[in-house]
Parts: structure tokens; sequence; C-alpha cells
């Protein structure tokens, strides 16, 4: 069966452009104008994905994001004009698990939607797999194991720690302050320059040039993602 899109916007030619390249793509789409309307088919129609405007009528997007995610794990994609990083940042740390900016390249658009479609190591989910592999990097999440190459890489707890979070969510945007508490606690959540210490060192044992990151990429002013390829 094919895939449900929710596509939550009040433009209507966002939503034909949106179910025409969707439709082609082999999704099935659902459409919502308003907030209320796209909180209760995203609860009512267990879509797999919804696809959700910030700007709504009725009620600001963020707040439908909250709503959604008190019902439904469902990934939600933000499109919206809002391109400042505290709204980024707010959308992400509601629930959002990406953000694309209009006006938009449908190309990319499907990267993302492919991306948080595909099942997350250690979710649990039909698929999912406890070694996650990226090129030449597998993690071995079972036995507490990461190599490159076939040459064991030594991590430290924190780094491990770090590392299986982002690959959890490998494909998304986590924020810094996600992070930060998720792994240093809630006392932490403002230690960004920390943090950035931890991501780098990471870099230098994974990243064939630390210098210019393709693994472990930096959302900038936003907070990290762990890119598992298209």
């Amino acid at each position: 069966m094919a895939q449900k899109i929710l596509v939550v916007d009040d433009e209507p030619q966002i939503r034909k452009f949106m179910r025409i390249s969707l439709g082609a793509n082999g999704y099935e789409v659902l459409e919502a104008e308003t907030a209320e309307q796209g909180v209760t088919l995203a609860t009512a129609m267990a879509p797999d994905l919804v696809v959700l405007d910030l700007g709504l009528p009725d009620l600001d997007g963020q707040d439908a994001i909250s709503m959604i995610r008190t019902a439904s794990a469902v990934p939600i994609i933000v499109l919206s004009v809002r391109s400042g990083e505290t709204d980024k940042v707010e959308a992400l740390d509601r629930g959002a698990n990406d953000y694309v900016v209009k006006p938009f390249g449908i190309g990319e658009l499907m990267a993302r939607i492919r991306a948080a479609l595909r099942p997350r190591a250690g979710s649990g989910e039909e698929g999912a797999s406890e070694v996650l592999t990226i090129g030449a990097l597998v993690l071995d999440f079972a036995r507490r194991v990461v190599t490159r190459g076939g040459d064991e890489v030594r991590l430290s707890r924190k780094e491990y720690d770090l590392l299986r979070l982002l690959a959890e969510k490998a494909d998304h945007v986590l924020t810094h302050r996600q992070i930060l508490r998720d792994i240093w606690g809630p006392a932490h959540v403002e230690d960004t320059a920390y943090l950035r210490v931890y991501v780098n060192q990471l870099r230098q044992k994974l990243e064939a040039n630390p210098s210019e990151p393709r693994l472990i990429v930096t959302e900038p002013g936003v907070g990290y993602r762990l890119k598992r390829g298209e």
C-alpha cells in the first residue's frame, strides 16, 4: 500500500503542487487547510508523515506540532517561509523531525521525506536494526562497538552516547538543547560550547576529512544531523 502523507497548508496552490508531486512519487496525499483539520486527520487517519506549514489561519503551526505530538509519533516536516533560527529551534524542540524553508526544491523535499520515513536504528519499528552501516562506518548498538573500515574506533562513554543519539535519529535534525538535555541533563542545555567539543572529537575519529564533515553535519544555529546518505 502507498504511504500516506498529510499536507497541512492554507495555500491551495501549495497543496495542489504537493498533491501532484507526492502522487507522482507514489504517495497517497491527505490535505488540510487549518491546524484543527490537520490535528484531526493526523489522529484519525494515521498518516505515515505530516508536512506542516506554520502560518495557519486558526492556530500557529508550532502549537499544532505540540498537539500532534501528544497523540502520535508520526514524523513531521515543517514547510514554512519562516527562516529564522528561533522558529527552527522551537519547531524541532516541540517535536518536528525536520524543517524546510519556502521556496523549496522538490528534489530536496523528497529526499527529506524519504529520510524521515526510513526506519530508525534501535527504534523498534519494523525493519529497524541494531546495526547501522554508513559507508565504511558500522555502528553495532547491540555490542556497543563502532568500526571504521573494519577497525574498531575507541570512543569514550559520552562520545558513544552522543553518536548513538544522533544515529537513532539519523537524517533528522537534533537541536543543541535536545542533545544536551538527553546526554548531559537539563542543567546543561545551554552548554553548546561543551557539545561542540564532543562533536569535533567524534568527527576526528569518524570522518574521512574532519574539516569538511559529511557524516555529522552542522545545521547553523540549530543543531546537528547524522547523514545516512540518500
